[in-house]
């Protein structure tokens, strides 16, 4: 199966369960929840828990399926707390929750997001003892997500941010999550340790290389395309990859640092990022990242599930363009 055709499906099948789930939840604190994870998207953290359990045993992932809704909810309650600190009006095409409603029923509907992830990891057909493991997995991605957003936002009070120091933020704040997908798909399904940590570690260095390619489609991709307000990073000052190695390239964003950014200002921004080598630059260290997490993938078993979390590690970093 090629890997649009699996993604398609499963995003398919994850979109059924999720409206089953959540599509008619009564409250208005239940609507705001279900509203931007409702709102699409291409599931590729359930789609992860999934492969990786087919990895280990094939045939597993249909039982697992609730794990795999809980890896979106888990991103879901992330987006709608990250979006109310970065004040943004707009996720995959629709206005943020705390634009539709209001601040404090934003905050609470993450809240409800984040308590009902753990729910339905409970509900997978599975061991108790691996359920007990992945639920501890989920806590401890959580903490680290919460960490690796603090460290996000503290960055923007400094212009002396180190390439390593933005690494180990976005390790924690998306490669973790990618690495919790892998991981409980493959302890849900029975892995041993080394198995488990292979699978872990693609998804930590996957995510690195995601999070890196996010930066660039944030910069450089229209609103119109990606859903979200194109230059907002630019805007917001935030040290991204992006403005780190413009630093290194000698490069001076602070003109571009107000908000309302024109098209003609953002396609400065991006020539100038170009000529100097930056964006090449970026995009080099993203592929680094997807090499280190397909060395990763040697550990585990070769099958049509092994290829196609490779080829997915390969899309993190070609997306949005």
């Amino acid at each position: 199966m090629k890997l649009e055709e699996y993604l398609e499906k499963t995003a398919e099948d994850v979109d059924i369960e999720l409206f089953r789930l959540f599509g008619s939840a009564p409250g208005e604190l239940n609507k705001a929840s279900a509203y931007l994870l409702l709102a699409g998207g291409k599931r590729l953290r359930p789609a992860v828990v999934m492969l990786a359990a087919d990895i280990i045993k094939k045939g597993c992932a249909r039982e697992l399926l609730p794990a795999a809704i809980a890896l979106e909810v888990t991103h879901t309650f992330t987006l709608v707390h990250d979006d109310i600190m970065d004040d943004d009006s707009q996720r995959r095409g629709v206005q943020t929750v705390h634009c539709k409603w209001d601040m404090p029923t934003a905050i609470l509907a993450g809240d409800v997001l984040y308590a009902e992830a753990f729910e339905l990891i409970i509900k997978c057909i599975a061991e108790s003892d691996a359920k007990v493991l992945s639920v501890d997995i989920l806590a401890r991605t959580c903490v680290d997500i919460c960490q690796g957003q603090h460290e996000d936002m503290s960055f923007e009070t400094r212009d002396d941010v180190l390439d390593y120091e933005y690494i180990d933020m976005v390790g924690k704040k998306t490669g973790k999550l990618y690495a919790a997908a892998a991981a409980i798909g493959g302890t849900l399904a029975g892995g041993d340790v080394k198995q488990v940590q292979a699978l872990h570690d693609w998804g930590y260095f996957s995510g690195i290389a995601f999070q890196i390619q996010d930066d660039l489609i944030d910069l450089m991709t229209t609103t119109d395309k990606s859903g979200k307000d194109q230059g907002s990073d630019l805007s917001e000052g935030k040290q991204t990859i992006v403005a780190i190695k413009a630093r290194e390239a000698g490069l001076d964003l602070s003109k571009f640092r107000k908000p309302d950014l024109s098209e003609a200002e953002i396609k400065e921004a991006i020539d100038m990022l170009e000529k100097a080598g930056v964006i090449a630059d970026v995009r080099k260290t993203a592929q680094d990242y997807v090499t280190r997490a397909k060395d990763m993938l040697t550990a585990l078993p070769e099958c049509e599930e092994r290829r196609l979390l490779s080829e997915i590690t390969d899309y993190f970093v070609t997306r949005g363009f």
